[in-house]
């Protein structure tokens, strides 16, 4: 059974050391994620230097950002073999030590091997750390999700300035070789402060059919998401359902011994916050990938300008990030999630408007402020109800379930949104795009109704059975 009111304060009680662990927990993620746009402001100086095509070299991001995903249903079964921390550790060491092998990097096709296994070791830097978040927050932890958000939503940000400070003044190397230092402090401090949790082992034998299955089936689908529009992406896609087919066949067969145990679907919150999930990392993604083309294409800004216009969602998220938790704490799980459903749509609504009647740049930034701010407020009640909802023991294949869902539902609505425009465009070929924009925005808005409806489905407050 999940736990009890009683027993999760005595969980939070029992961890004075809560922010620390935290804070160490969070480290290898921010690292992992900023690393995954470090490398963008280069390529072009990359592919000079290395002596290739860039075509080529943006596999250095590309290879980064799907080896990410190739390890991922791989977490839980580690998890229960060798423990969380030791996971953890072992991961940080070999992120550290393939950031070292970047740095050194001869050529072309070195940097982009050594960038695929350092994607494969830091995709597993993220579910430890909720993981390890998660299993020491107890009824704190909406509030610890809510602190631990800030870092993680900031360091893809982050990436991009950082990398432009450091290009100033050093070759693109110290881009990779600027992790080690701060990887050394951070293997010091999990070991010094992260809690030991070798008695929660369950060792189990690997489910190898259901890892060849599940593992290229989401590379695949991501490849193929950010490729559709040609044959290997529409190939990619394909191969991709049918291994989840056969994988979902597979996994229902096995129950508890498959790489996921979709038994854990059985749980209504946790069927809804995983839901919720999905669609509010794909409204995110689908946003970030239609605004910015309406605003250069159908609203005639700069790339600078719609880079500033942009900036009122990103800091609308950040003022509403740090006060996520206590909202939970105060108004509950469903509330706090549903209401941030209903100003994200909010925040969307305009853009038909300005679709059909012109950009007004006040009103643009003033839209995506709220929501911005309606985002922020999704995920952390989610999460944190997914992870109550559950036994204990269940919390390492909970997180890697989650974190695949997540993975995937940015690029499944933005191909969705992208495919449609698309088509408008096409169709109203000798009308004003205009049209095809306000239609697509429309659309937008439908997935933030259906969002709003997900968030329904969680309980008012964790512990509560959904109604």
């Amino acid at each position: 059974m999940a736990l009890t009111a009683e027993e999760r304060r005595e969980s939070a009680q029992a961890s004075p050391h809560l922010l620390r662990i935290s804070s160490v927990a969070i480290i290898g993620s921010f690292l992992a994620q900023m690393d995954a746009t470090v490398v963008n402001v280069s390529l072009s100086s990359l592919a000079l230097e290395l002596h290739t095509s860039l075509s080529n070299i943006q596999w250095v991001t590309s290879g980064y950002l799907l080896a990410l995903a190739l390890t991922l249903p791989l977490s839980g079964w580690l998890v229960d073999r060798i423990g969380a921390k030791a996971l953890y550790l072992w991961c940080f060491s070999a992120f550290t030590l393939t950031s070292a092998l970047c740095g050194l990097a001869w050529s072309s096709d070195s940097l982009i091997g050594f960038r695929i296994l350092q994607g494969m070791s830091g995709g597993l830097l993220a579910p430890m750390a909720q993981l390890i978040m998660a299993r020491v927050a107890g009824a704190r932890m909406a509030r610890i999700f809510g602190f631990a958000a800030m870092p993680i939503l900031l360091a893809p940000l982050l990436g991009p300035v950082i990398a432009g400070a450091l290009l100033r003044f050093a070759s693109w190397r110290w881009l990779f070789l600027v992790n080690l230092p701060f990887g050394a402090l951070a293997i010091v401090l999990a070991i010094l402060f992260l809690p030991h949790d070798r008695d929660e082992r369950r060792p189990r034998s690997l489910d190898l059919f259901g890892l060849g299955l599940l593992s290229p089936g989401v590379v695949l689908f991501l490849y193929g998401s950010e490729r559709i529009s040609d044959l290997a992406g529409l190939t990619a896609l394909a191969l991709s359902a049918l291994l989840f087919v056969v994988f979902f066949r597979w996994a229902t067969r096995k129950q508890d011994a498959a790489i996921i145990d979709l038994r854990l679907f059985k749980d209504e919150i946790f069927s809804a916050a995983v839901v919720t999930q999905f669609l509010s990392t794909g409204v995110s993604f689908a946003g970030q990938m239609l605004v910015p083309v309406f605003l250069t294409r159908a609203g005639g800004l700069s790339p600078s300008a719609t880079g500033l216009l942009l900036a009122a969602q990103g800091l609308g998220m950040m003022s509403s990030y740090p006060f996520v938790g206590s909202l939970v704490e105060r108004f509950g799980n469903r509330n706090v999630s549903a209401g941030g459903a209903l100003m994200a749509f909010a925040g969307t609504v305009p853009f038909i408007y300005l679709a059909s009647h012109g950009l007004v740049s006040v009103l643009g930034a003033g839209a995506l402020f709220v929501r911005g701010v309606g985002l922020s407020g999704i995920g952390i009640p989610s999460i944190s109800a997914a992870y109550t909802s559950i036994k204990r023991q269940d919390l390492p294949m909970a997180t890697t379930t989650l974190n695949i869902v997540m993975r995937m539902g940015g690029p499944t609505l933005t191909t969705i949104c992208a495919t449609f425009l698309g088509w408008r465009l096409a169709a109203q070929a000798t009308a004003p795009a205009s049209g095809a924009y306000g239609d697509a925005f429309v659309m937008l808005c439908g997935l933030h109704l259906i969002l709003l409806g997900a968030a329904m489905r969680l309980p008012r407050r964790v512990g509560q059975a959904t109604a």
